[in-house]
């Protein structure tokens, strides 16, 4: 059993939700990475989404392009973002990380050689957003073979037929976007999430977790009611560009939220 199954396992069993964050590796410097994972872990987070910057982020916002932007001024890479969760096993090795990004870097460094060195620094599992499950078949085997889950999307245009598709491809979890568009758009509708869950739970047993516009704590309990976990990212890459000036005051904001965030979902 992988490390994201036996953590919502361990969920389920005690009636909580899990709480996933989004952080972009390197930004506003690499050096804030991994004291801010732990910062995370601490505030009562399950599992880390860390992402991986691009030059091209297309399914984000504004408010991640430049989380990317900035963190590539640091020549930040796919084999930086894998030493990051190397160095942040050293003291946690319970926590699931989840690296999130675009496939032309897993490409680059070659499926093997990724899973082999994923595998070996504590990688749990990869979201690569513009893979759709059609041409995922390589790389899928390749990452189960190295015991990392592979994490699909899901729309809300997605239809019945290409739910059941995405779903047999994954594992770990399935990401529900809830929103049309890129990553910190519009406004959450949270009973039209709770009609497409049931939708994509009927055909699989997957958690799934739900994010994009979830930007606080209010917004966070209410999806946590209807999901198995509440992904936030834009909310908390928006606090880190607020203070990139002083990262001590980032990594505390974004303590705060998540602390909120927690203590929310779990009332």
């Amino acid at each position: 059993m992988s490390r994201i199954a036996r953590r919502f396992e361990a969920l389920r069993a005690a009636g909580r939700k899990a709480l996933i964050p989004y952080v972009t590796a390197g930004d506003p410097d690499p050096d804030m990475t991994v004291p801010l994972m732990h910062d995370m872990v601490a505030a009562g987070v399950d599992i880390i989404e860390l992402g991986v910057p691009f030059s091209d982020p297309m399914a984000d916002g504004p408010v991640i392009q430049q989380a990317c932007e900035r963190a590539l001024r640091h020549h930040v890479s796919l084999r930086h973002v894998i030493a990051m969760v190397k160095r942040f096993r050293e003291r946690d090795a319970e926590t699931p990380v989840v690296l999130m990004g675009y496939l032309n870097p897993v490409e680059i460094m070659g499926y093997d050689a990724f899973a082999v060195a994923a595998s070996e620094a504590g990688v749990d599992g990869l979201l690569t957003v513009d893979l759709p499950p059609e041409e995922s078949h390589e790389l899928v085997q390749t990452l189960r073979a190295h015991d990392i889950d592979p994490i699909f999307l899901l729309a809300p245009t997605s239809h019945e037929a290409r739910v059941k598709r995405i779903c047999s491809a994954a594992s770990g979890f399935v990401y529900y976007v809830s929103l049309k568009g890129v990553t910190g758009a519009a406004t959450l509708d949270v009973d039209a999430v709770a009609e497409k869950l049931a939708l994509i739970r009927a055909n699989t047993d997957l958690p799934v977790g739900v994010g994009f516009g979830i930007r606080d704590a209010q917004t966070a309990a209410r999806v946590a009611a209807v999901a198995d976990a509440v992904v936030v990212g834009s909310a908390l890459v928006s606090r880190i560009a607020e203070h990139q000036d002083d990262p001590e005051r980032a990594r505390r904001e974004v303590s705060a939220l998540l602390t909120d965030m927690r203590a929310a979902m779990d009332r």
